[in-house]
């Protein structure tokens, strides 16, 4: 196990090799989920119909820059996100449980999504202007608007206008809806997957390396796909709009599922599960491996006394 540094900077390099594969998607994703809002059903748009259908209709109308509009905010908000959610999960939930039970070995459950969850919102939390800025960048087209349109030049001018406009308040506008979100997600991201490895480890008898981590990501990733998309939805509503259209996080989610249906929540699961899955495999993946490239350079640069602290 790498130095809660480490293990910070290992989460983030590899959070940003994920996002840069993933981020059309996300952006298709916003957009559905934007679009047809607060629309009795029947009179919603249908601009984008899927994954891939939304991803062609933005690289053919607005080009390859359209559909990685936000990619600067995005790789800040990952680095922050899961940097702290792969930094200081394992700190927390070893402490916890070696408070509890004694031995920093012991796994459980309810430790481990408590730790999953708190270590996602505090990542949640410190990036929540980057992810507003990214979502008002993303769902900015114009060919096919959808939602409240924000045109700003790029992420640093978002960031000034939002300040400008509303002071810190503004910037940190849905961060609740935010919290929320990625608490779900950080919840059962890391438990789903080790439960998954320690399982496909023990019944299956895979051994560590490429293969396991593949396939306790992609078990991993459809779980927190599942449990996180209907906050996703509202935070993301939070996000663009413009004044109060929305008071808070259940508002908003009343307001939906009134106007919409119930399914309005799940708006844009599709391309949110062709994001994730990769996302998340990439993530974990490149996680384990980042983690014994900084353990290597720690072993290197670091005294043996601090390293056999952690």
């Amino acid at each position: 196990m790498s130095t809660t540094a480490g293990a910070f900077i290992a989460g983030g390099i590899a959070a940003c090799g994920a996002v840069t594969a993933t981020h059309p998607f996300e952006t298709v994703k916003i957009r559905m989920q934007l679009q047809g809002e607060l629309q009795d059903k029947g009179h919603q748009p249908r601009l984008y119909r899927g994954p891939v259908h939304g991803v062609s209709v933005i690289v053919r109308n607005e080009g390859l820059r359209g559909i990685y509009r936000g990619l600067g905010c995005a790789y800040i908000y990952q680095v922050l996100l899961n940097g702290c959610r792969l930094g200081f999960y394992e700190p927390m939930r070893s402490t916890l449980t070696n408070v509890i039970f004694k031995d920093p070995k012991t796994q459980s459950l309810g430790i481990n999504m408590f730790c999953g969850a708190a270590s996602g919102i505090l990542g949640a939390a410190a990036g929540s202007p980057f992810f507003l800025a990214k979502t008002r960048l993303q769902s900015f087209s114009p060919f096919l608007p959808v939602g409240t349109q924000h045109n700003y030049r790029n992420a640093w001018d978002g960031l000034s206008q939002i300040y400008r406009a509303e002071g810190v308040r503004g910037l940190y506008r849905g961060v609740g809806a935010a919290m929320i979100r990625t608490g779900f997600g950080s919840s059962v991201q890391l438990p789903t997957y080790f439960f998954a490895k320690r399982r496909l480890v023990r019944h299956l008898g895979m051994e560590e390396g490429p293969a396991l981590h593949l396939a306790s990501s992609t078990a991993s990733g459809f779980v927190v796909c599942v449990v996180m998309h209907p906050p996703d939805t509202i935070m993301s509503r939070l996000y663009n709009q413009n004044g109060n259209l929305y008071k808070g996080v259940f508002d908003c989610l009343a307001k939906t599922i009134k106007t919409e249906g119930f399914f309005a929540i799940y708006k844009g699961f599709l391309p949110h599960l062709a994001r994730i899955l990769p996302h998340t495999i990439l993530t974990l993946s490149l996680a384990e491996q980042t983690n014994k490239l900084i353990r290597k350079l720690e072993n290197r640069i670091l005294p043996a006394s601090t390293l056999k602290s952690v």
